[in-house]
């Protein structure tokens, strides 16, 4: 079984900064994508970033390009979410995601394993 535990949400003003971590346990991390998503109320889960096990490729949304950055410690089992230049429309819950295998998803179908989530709200 794989936990995933997300961390380092919270309440920041619109153009600040906030970085999101998610530790792993339960498995051979350095296998497994990773993916961030994240559901505003109402809304659905949309795809935010991805990075994948092995030569650290990421993917991400075209709402979150040049603002986010995705990367990973294989040797602490923990991948980053760092967040600049945050809008008020980044409003949500993020969540962490594994899969096992190389290939970049987008589609949350597509990961078997989900953190708990973290708020992140930021103020205009």
């Amino acid at each position: 079984q794989v936990q995933l535990v997300e961390s380092g949400g919270g309440l920041v003003q619109a153009g600040g900064s906030l970085r999101l971590s998610c530790a792993a346990s339960g498995h051979t991390f350095s296998t497994y994508s990773m993916g961030w998503f994240r559901q505003a109320p109402g809304k659905e889960r949309d795809f935010v970033a991805a990075i994948n096990w092995n030569v650290g490729s990421t993917k991400f949304a075209d709402s979150v390009k040049g603002r986010f950055t995705m990367s990973r410690d294989n040797a602490k089992n923990t991948v980053y979410l760092q967040m600049n230049s945050l809008k008020p429309e980044d409003t949500a819950v993020y969540y962490c995601a594994a899969r096992s295998g190389g290939t970049l998803r987008i589609d949350g179908g597509n990961y078997n394993y989900w953190g708990q989530g973290t708020q992140v709200t930021v103020s205009s």
